[in-house]
C-alpha cells in the first residue's frame, strides 16, 4: 500500500509519466485526491490517514576528541517511543558539515579501524598545503572529506512501535571535527 502525503503534486507533475495502480487510479489522481480531502472534499486516497503522527526533536552533543563515534541508538530509540508511531519512519541526520550519522556494529574494533582508514583517506593537516579550503583560514578540511564519506542520515523503518534493524544494527554519531556544540535531528513520521 502505497501513502501519499498532501503537497506532493509539484513533485510528480512535471515528470510526463502517470504510474497506474492496481486500486486504477494513478498517483497525480490519488495525490489531487488527497488535495480534495484536505480541503474538505470527500475524495479518498488509499493508504492515506488523516491520523498522520510526527515528531522533531534534536540532540546536542560536544565531543571533546577531534574524532569520536557516539552511539546514539537508545535517544533514537526514546525519540520514536514518545512520537507514539506504530508504523512509519525515523530520519536521523547530522545538522553540521563536519559530522555524520550512520548505522554500524558497535563493536570497538570496528571503531578503531573506522578511524584509521578515515585518517588515511583524508588525513588531519591544518596547514594550506594539503587541502585549499584551510586556506580560508580553517583547518578542519579533513572533517569535511570524512563526513562526506560516512554520510549525512539514515532512515530506519518504524515497524510496530520499534526501529526495524537487522541484526547488530546500531545508530551513532559520527564526529569529524569536535570540541563545539553540534546538533542532530530526529524526524518520525507514521501513524
Amino acid at each position: 500500500m502505497i501513502s501519499i502525503g498532501i503537497g506532493l503534486r509539484g513533485v510528480f507533475a512535471g515528470c510526463g509519466k502517470t504510474e497506474q495502480y492496481p486500486s486504477g487510479g494513478s498517483l497525480v489522481n490519488m495525490v489531487r485526491g488527497s488535495e480534495r480531502r484536505a480541503r474538505g472534499g470527500r475524495a479518498t486516497v488509499p493508504g492515506y490517514t488523516p491520523d498522520m503522527k510526527h515528531l522533531r526533536k534534536t540532540l546536542t552533543f560536544q565531543i571533546p576528541a577531534r574524532m569520536d563515534f557516539v552511539n546514539i541508538t537508545s535517544e533514537v530509540e526514546e525519540a520514536v517511543r514518545q512520537s507514539g508511531v506504530r508504523e512509519g519512519l525515523c530520519l536521523v541526520n547530522a545538522m553540521h558539515i563536519t559530522a555524520s550519522v550512520f548505522i554500524n556494529d558497535d563493536e570497538p574494533g570496528l571503531h578503531a579501524d573506522y578511524k584509521r582508514w578515515l585518517e588515511e583517506l583524508a588525513p588531519f593537516d591544518p596547514s594550506p598545503e594539503r587541502y585549499r579550503h584551510n586556506r580560508t583560514g580553517e583547518d578542519n578540511a579533513d572533517a569535511h572529506h570524512k563526513r562526506q564519506i560516512m554520510g549525512r542520515e539514515v532512515v530506519v523503518a518504524i515497524t510496530d512501535g520499534r526501529l526495524d534493524f537487522g541484526p547488530w544494527e546500531q545508530i551513532f554519531y559520527g564526529e569529524f571535527d569536535g570540541r563545539r556544540p553540534k546538533r542532530v535531528l530526529i524526524k518520525i513520521i507514521g501513524e
